[in-house]
């Protein structure tokens, strides 16, 4: 199990996944069609056919179930980083890729599936679980590219390491973070691969 999905507040009821997966496939395409706002429990339990009292035996609230599903989405966006961080053969490709495709990303999402991707703003906004969980794993693929890197005499070394990712997560911040990247849009193209340049050269022993 992911940090982001061991991050969700513990459904509660019976182990009914079945159960559990209509309730979250029904939030999400009335999330999707309505916004996470405009979107009450009763509204949910009509669509599927239940009661609000029976939603509540397998989610505490509306929040719950919202956790749900932006941990699922949150979780594609590191799936993706990952794979793209792994096809890489030295930590400064890493990086380029990491900073890439967390924004091609995140930016897929919020054309694409703009309801979906008001969810994940809000759970940063917020501060959900799944919101912090998914920052945590952001932070720690890039200290693992660095860690490598400062193995392998590509980067500098007197930077206490902590220090070093503590700065570049704030640098990536407007263009991986869901909340904030909806008002970068007009520089998307260019602005991570220089952010990604200006990065490197600062990490340059």
């Amino acid at each position: 199990m992911s940090e982001i999905e061991s991050s969700i507040p513990q459904a509660r009821g019976p182990a009914d996944h079945n159960v559990r997966d209509q309730i979250v496939a029904a939030a999400e395409e009335h999330f999707s069609h309505y916004g996470y706002d405009k979107t009450t429990v009763s509204d949910l339990a009509k669509a599927i056919g239940f009661s609000k009292a029976y939603i509540y035996k397998f989610f505490d609230s509306k929040q719950a179930i919202g956790e749900a599903i932006c941990a699922r989405t949150l979780s594609t966006i590191v799936a993706a980083v990952e794979e793209a961080v792994a096809g890489a053969t030295t930590p400064t490709e890493k990086f380029r890729r990491m900073f890439k495709t967390l924004a091609a990303t995140s930016v897929s999402l919020f054309f694409n599936d703009r309801k979906l991707y008001d969810i994940a703003a809000y759970s940063a906004g917020e501060g959900w679980p799944s919101a912090r969980a998914y920052c945590d794993q952001i932070r720690q693929i890039l200290t693992e590219v660095i860690r490598e890197g400062r193995e392998t005499g590509e980067f500098e070394r007197k930077t206490p390491l902590d220090e070093t990712v503590h700065v570049i997560d704030l640098v990536m911040q407007p263009y991986v973070n869901p909340l904030l990247l909806q008002y970068n849009l007009d520089a998307i193209e260019e602005a991570p691969v220089q952010l990604s340049n200006l990065v490197l050269r600062s990490l340059a022993p």
